[in-house]
């Protein structure tokens, strides 16, 4: 028979770097999970991954046992790298910060089409593109 589920939190975490402080602490310590042995779970899984943010599903079971899933980093974090930046646009239709090629578009699609409401990867980077037009970041063909 499955395990019961007490509990499910969501999280965006930096890659790696995961430790018992908030937000992890409180957020499993509710449920009575164990904080220390998911920190250094998490921190294995995404050490290839440092400098990105990495949102994370935890499911806590009746038996205080946990298990988790990886998502991709959320586009915006992957359209600043690419693009080179630190934040967004504050007026992002009249100052455009940033630019990237269509290529890396592309490839970010691919990157985030595993978590979009898409199989097509036309439509994955049209959902990218109004992302980075709303972070003030210009597609150059």
């Amino acid at each position: 028979m499955a395990k019961k589920i007490i509990g499910l939190v969501k999280l965006a975490l930096n890659a790696g770097k995961a430790t018992p402080a908030p937000p992890v602490g409180p957020a499993l310590g509710q449920y009575g999970a164990n904080i220390v042995m998911f920190c250094k779970e998490y921190n294995a899984k995404t050490t290839d991954k440092i400098g990105l943010v990495i949102p994370v599903e935890i499911s806590i079971y009746e038996d205080r046992s946990f298990s988790f899933i990886l998502k991709t980093p959320p586009a915006s974090v992957l359209l600043k790298k690419a693009a080179k930046i630190q934040s967004g646009s504050g007026k992002p239709n009249i100052q455009k910060i940033g630019s990237i090629s269509v290529t890396q578009l592309q490839e970010i699609a691919k990157t985030k089409l595993q978590d979009l409401n898409t199989q097509d990867i036309k439509k994955a980077m049209k959902i990218v593109q109004g992302t980075a037009k709303n972070m003030g970041i210009q597609i150059n063909d």
